[in-house]
Formats: structure tokens, C-alpha cells, sequence
């Protein structure tokens, strides 16, 4: 993952979605499919770790005011 360590959440999220475009665009040939998809994979799974540590700091955030609190998912009013 050493490619992918120092980008951003936002550099990899782009960067995916660049990924995806290219993917679905049909244009490539196999082995640059599974080149670029692998790609892909490293940057998901980078987001994925900046969220989960995001995630950690946040709980830990909200524990810092002394009374026990619960975590509930967000949610998103329609």
C-alpha cells in the first residue's frame, strides 16, 4: 500500500472514482482492467482505514465529556 500511504481521504476517494470511470468505460483491455482494479481495491481499502480512524477518534471524542454515552448510526432525513 506504499503507492496509496500518503494520499488524503478526498485524494483517494477521487481517485477511485477516476478508477471506476475508467472501469466502466469499457476501453481497456483485460490486464489493464486488473491493473486498474487492483488499484481500485488498494484505494477502497485505504478510505475504509481513514474512516474506521475517523470513526475511533470521534467515539473517543464524545466519550471524553464523563457520562457514558451510546453510539446510534447516522441517519439521513429524506
Amino acid at each position: 500500500m506504499e503507492e496509496t500511504a500518503g494520499l488524503t481521504f478526498e485524494q483517494a476517494v477521487q481517485q477511485l472514482e477516476e478508477v471506476v470511470q475508467q472501469l466502466e468505460s469499457g476501453e481497456l483491455s483485460l490486464e489493464q482492467s486488473l491493473a486498474l482494479f487492483e488499484r481500485g481495491m488498494l484505494l477502497a481499502r485505504l478510505c475504509e482505514s481513514k474512516l474506521d480512524e475517523a470513526e475511533q477518534k470521534v467515539s473517543q471524542l464524545v466519550g471524553l465529556g464523563g457520562e457514558r454515552t451510546t453510539l446510534a448510526p447516522f441517519s439521513v432525513e429524506e
